[in-house]
Order: C-alpha cells, then sequence, then structure tokens
C-alpha cells in the first residue's frame, strides 16, 4: 500500500515538473523572440528616422545682384562648405562647426561678391552668428587700420531692412598709399535657424556704393532661404 501511494503521489510530480519546465522553456523563447523582434524593429525604426541630410537654403542668382551698366554678372555654383577665403571683414565669424554652402559671383569688370549660408544648430545660435557677423563688420574699419599703418579706412552703418528675422547693411572702404580704394558692402539676415550673408566689392570709395540695389539684394537673399 506504502508502494502504491508513493507511486501515485510521485507520479504528478513529474508531470507538473515537465509542465512547468516546458512553460517555463516557451516562456523564455517567447521572451526572447519579443526581444528580438524588438531589436530588429528598433534597428529599422532608427534607420528610418535617421537625421535626414540638411537641405540646401535657396540662394540668389546672377541677375540679383546689383546691376550696372557694362557690368553682366556671372554665378558659380553653390557649393557646400565655406569659401576658400572668408568675406572681408567676416575673417573668423564663419563657424568651425555647422552645416554651410556659398555661391560666388563675378563680372568682367573689377566687381565681385560672395553670398554664404549658414544653417546653425538652432534659432537661438543662428541670431548669436547673426549677431557675430555684424559686430565684425562694423569694427572692421578700425580693426583694418590697426593692422594696416599708413591706410585709411571709413565705415557706414545703412541700417537694417525688415525681413524675417531681419538683416543689417554696412559699407566698409579702405585704401593704402600708392593703390586703388576698396569699397565693400556687407548684408547680414536670418530666417530662422540659417543666416545668409552677401558682400559686394569693387574699386571705389563709399560713394560708389550702389547701397539701395545692395538692399534689395540683402532682402532677396533672406528671402530665397526657405
Amino acid at each position: 500500500m506504502t508502494t502504491g501511494r508513493n507511486k501515485r503521489r510521485s507520479t504528478p510530480r513529474r508531470a507538473l515538473t515537465s509542465v512547468t519546465t516546458a512553460a517555463l522553456a516557451g516562456v523564455l523563447t517567447s521572451v526572447a523572440t519579443a526581444a528580438l523582434a524588438g531589436a530588429l524593429a528598433l534597428s529599422v525604426s532608427g534607420s528610418v528616422q535617421a537625421v535626414p541630410k540638411a537641405a540646401t537654403p535657396g540662394f540668389l542668382v546672377a541677375k540679383d545682384m546689383p546691376q550696372a551698366a557694362g557690368n553682366v554678372w556671372t554665378a558659380g555654383k553653390v557649393t557646400a562648405g565655406a569659401p576658400e577665403w572668408d568675406p572681408f571683414c567676416l575673417e573668423k565669424v564663419l563657424p568651425a562647426q555647422g552645416t554651410t554652402w556659398h555661391r560666388q559671383f563675378g563680372t568682367d569688370l573689377d566687381t565681385g561678391g560672395v553670398q554664404v549660408s549658414v544653417q546653425a544648430a538652432s534659432a537661438a545660435a543662428a541670431k548669436k552668428l547673426a549677431a557675430s557677423a555684424e559686430a565684425s563688420a562694423a569694427a572692421c574699419a578700425a580693426d583694418w587700420l590697426r593692422a594696416t599703418p599708413g591706410g585709411t579706412a571709413s565705415w557706414d552703418d545703412y541700417g537694417r531692412i525688415a525681413v524675417e528675422e531681419g538683416a543689417r547693411v554696412i559699407g566698409v572702404a579702405t585704401s593704402i598709399p600708392d593703390s586703388g580704394p576698396g569699397v565693400h558692402l556687407l548684408g547680414i539676415g536670418r530666417d530662422g535657424d540659417t543666416v545668409t550673408i552677401v558682400t559686394w566689392g569693387q574699386i571705389g570709395n563709399l560713394s560708389h556704393a550702389p547701397v539701395a540695389a545692395f538692399k534689395k539684394t540683402t532682402t532677396t537673399a533672406v528671402n530665397k532661404l526657405r
């Protein structure tokens, strides 16, 4: 009797153990499968949601530059990165990091220019960059004089333009003995997280600068960013 009772009591235990082991194995398999599926889904989701390549902002074309009799503008390609040479008065202003594009402009005569656009990390960063560019342009004449003994320089602030987050135009003229004078106009504007800088330059002084036409060029440059 005792042996029979032991057999009857041991059989359910083995069955229970088998059922429990099978159930546990099934749970573990389900968890592993779910984890693997989740990892695959995350991988796929991550690749789909990857940060897209920054879209190139709109740029000026040749006809947008200040027109003058005998000056026919040509425009280079919109190129990723900063220009080889920093724009006059804006040396060391363009950021080492960020997304930057530029386009060169020229004529058959002595007039040239460049547009540089920078997409900053945020609107606040773009605002800071625009302010830095404005400050550099405003201080350019004095900085140039300190670095150029015997030279002369002058500048004028042509004011702000009501376009998007705003723009500002500044003119700078420089001259050294035994050399022709040079005049430059700089337009600095911002739309959201993107700053654009437009320059114009030729032989001459501030009286030769096409300020009204260049303000239109600057306005167009900012409007074309989006």
